[in-house]
């Protein structure tokens, strides 16, 4: 019997097996206990990403009923809204992402990239997910939004417990919304300081625009703000910690960077492809649609499989080999149209720093199996813990 659950360990420790049996045996899955439907092909799943007509956004990409309904947004912002106040929200927090802001990011970037892997030299040994991968991202966007040094790992922990599930647990457990209301609480004190004393920062920026004439509402902005602490964070930290494991399962892809430290962005690329940090997102239906033989009946859930359509063998030669070299632009990691997502270019800029630097210091690292521990989420997959061994190249 073919029994797809997101919430399953199983799942989260390798859901590749599962996914291609859903791609051959239920192109369109019900799960009746959980009340979802699923899209696991890449054709299907592209289509959906795509379609703001028949699927919607507004009720939030995740399978958590609490998380899940009308109010998504207060967590979510504009990832759980659809047009037209989507494309309004969008365009006005796009601003802190257009490609020159982002690319005048890298010099700081790279400083704190050097500054996080000097100190793992001098200790010989790391846990990647601790002392970088889980620290970096989180330092980009705490100076975007202003948010002090002295803040940002307890802004980490909280992110942390409020995407892990426990075993069993169906939804947002208890220490994940004790989580969310303390990130809410923070950020609303930062905007309303922000309010008394505007700065140089995305949370000022957003205070003085506007929308058709009107300005945001402070609880809005602490939305979008919840959402980039959360999402936006980590994505980047589970692609980082991915992009090294893979690496090291696959010595010949290895040799290939070395031989070629040029081909990192490929490296990032397939890792993104390979074993995506979203590998699932929501959407509900607008109106009944006919798929596979199937009726889907409108205000449905159907959880779209990202990291099944990017190992989907009717969009990818060979789609279960790890291979640098490969064209991966088909993924859908990202998203696609409308829905795009807003931090792709700060991702990939983040993960190229981090792994030219990482490679220049440490081209013979070793990953210690013993310890990885990876995190169990309904929506992100990645690790939780990465020891390494380094070795000075």
């Amino acid at each position: 019997m073919l029994v797809y659950d997101p919430y399953a360990y199983e799942a989260h420790e390798d859901p590749y097996p599962i996914y291609a049996r859903l791609r051959a045996e239920a192109p369109l899955y019900r799960n009746e206990a959980l009340d979802f439907w699923a899209l696991s092909r890449h054709a299907d799943v592209l289509s959906a990403i795509k379609d703001t007509e028949r699927y919607s956004n507004a009720h939030g990409v995740t399978l958590d009923p609490a998380a899940s309904g009308p109010h998504a947004h207060l967590g979510m912002s504009f990832l759980a809204m659809d047009p037209p106040r989507h494309t309004q929200m969008r365009a006005l927090v796009s601003r802190g992402f257009t490609p020159r802001r982002v690319a005048a990011l890298e010099p700081r970037i790279r400083a704190m990239a050097v500054a996080h892997l000097e100190r793992m030299a001098e200790a010989g040994r790391s846990d990647f997910v601790a002392d970088l991968a889980g620290r970096l991202p989180m330092d980009v966007i705490s100076e975007m939004l202003g948010v002090p040094e002295t803040d940002r790992g307890t802004l980490r922990a909280w992110a942390d417990r409020l995407v892990h599930r426990e075993e069993g647990v169906l939804d947002v457990p208890p220490e994940g919304l004790e989580a969310f209301q303390h990130i809410w609480r923070y950020f609303s004190e930062r905007v309303a300081e922000r309010t008394r004393t505007p700065g140089e920062d995305l949370i000022s920026a957003l205070l003085a625009a506007e929308i058709d004439g009107q300005r945001l509402a402070p609880a809005e902005i602490v939305s979008f703000c919840n959402l980039m602490i959360v999402a936006g964070n980590e994505t980047t930290t589970k692609l980082l910690a991915n992009a090294l494991y893979w690496l090291w399962r696959n010595p010949d892809q290895r040799k290939l960077v070395a031989d070629d430290p040029g081909r990192i962005p490929g490296w990032i690329e397939e890792t993104l492809r390979y074993d995506a940090s979203s590998q699932v997102i929501g959407r509900v239906t607008h109106r009944e649609l006919a798929l596979h033989g199937q009726r889907v009946p409108e205000g449905a859930r159907v959880l779209l499989l990202l990291g099944s359509a990017n190992r989907d063998e009717r969009a990818f030669e060979s789609p279960d080999a790890y291979d640098i070299r490969r064209n991966a632009s088909a993924m859908v990691s990202f998203g696609q149209g409308t829905h795009f997502c807003l931090g792709a270019s700060l991702a990939r800029l983040e993960a190229r720093v981090v792994l030219e630097e990482f490679w220049r210091r440490f081209p013979d690292y070793e990953v210690e199996p013993a310890g990885l521990v990876r995190v169990h989420s309904v929506n992100v997959r990645g690790f939780a813990a990465l020891p390494l061994e380094l070795r000075r190249g």
